[in-house]
């Protein structure tokens, strides 16, 4: 396939065929991401992405595919007749396709109408993944992440009132230690408890030499957090989160302690599972596992 720079996808898409559609994300400013800071934002010619699905089927098989993933940070800003024809495009090179997803910036979802994303559902657009990252406004303004938590949820009701399956993701130790872990997954819970998503994944920060935060770090002005500290956050959360049932995972490479099920039911066993790692009768993830 014809890809320009670097791929990202979610976890859960490992399986997916990843179809570039933009190039670069919309925003680029996180303090903490580092990947697309090399790219200038563009969309890529329609002509050349209906190429590569003709492509894809020639070289999968059209029976092959079954899920999509688009690429690359922000392909729901695009306009909505592009996103339509691609989306048909898929379903008929793909007849066994039933899943087609996307990262959806927070900004770039509220460019569409809930119209019009209605009508991406109704042709196939079958999930997004938000990326929270935090709930505390404060701290959304120290990263810059140009969106506020009110503009966040205002986005995450918009998409799933369109029906479209969504699937949130934070940040553990974005704020660093202390009083501000403390406020940051507080404010964390209250909005993922406002939203109240279908799937929420929790990440650990960890430096991208891309990125603003990785020259914080190495100089000394900002502070990761430890293990045990990654711990009692994820754990706060999941005491706190409070509706459900929903899919939860803190299972990413980054993370210390592969968490993944189904809250409320499994909260008391990941809670016992956590307060295993924390008493050190069950081990975590090395660092260099981390890294990998």
């Amino acid at each position: 396939m014809r890809y320009e720079g670097q791929i990202y996808r979610p976890p859960g898409e490992w399986r997916s065929y990843l179809l570039q559609c933009t190039v670069g994300c919309t925003h680029n400013k996180c303090t903490f991401c580092g990947m697309y800071k090399p790219k200038k934002f563009h969309i890529r010619p329609m002509k050349e992405i209906i190429e590569d699905i003709a492509m894809a089927r020639a070289y999968y098989g059209a029976e092959n595919v079954d899920k999509v993933f688009l690429c690359d940070g922000d392909a729901i800003v695009m306009r909505q007749e592009q996103l339509l024809q691609i989306l048909e495009a898929l379903y008929a090179a793909f007849p066994n396709l039933r899943q087609v997803t996307t990262y959806a910036g927070t900004r770039s979802t509220m460019t569409k109408s809930p119209e019009q994303l209605k009508e991406l559902r109704q042709a196939g657009l079958t999930r997004a993944y938000l990326g929270v990252e935090t709930g505390w406004d404060e701290l959304l303004e120290k990263v810059h992440k140009g969106v506020t938590s009110a503009q966040m949820i205002e986005a995450t009701d918009r998409i799933k009132e369109a029906g479209i399956d969504l699937w949130l993701t934070v940040i553990l130790g974005l704020a660093g230690p202390g009083e501000p872990a403390k406020k940051h997954i507080e404010e964390t819970i209250k909005v993922l408890n406002r939203m109240q998503a279908n799937h929420v994944s929790c990440l650990s920060y960890m430096p991208e030499p891309n990125s603003p935060m990785y020259q914080d770090v190495r100089e000394g002005r900002f502070q990761l957090i430890t293990p045990r500290q990654a711990l009692e956050e994820t754990r706060a959360l999941v005491e706190g989160l409070n509706y459900g049932p929903f899919h939860f995972t803190s299972n990413h490479a980054s993370n210390y302690l592969p968490l993944k099920g189904t809250l409320p039911d499994d909260r008391e066993k990941f809670l016992a599972m956590i307060d295993s790692a924390l008493g050190g009768k069950s081990r975590i993830r090395s660092e260099h596992s981390r890294a990998l």
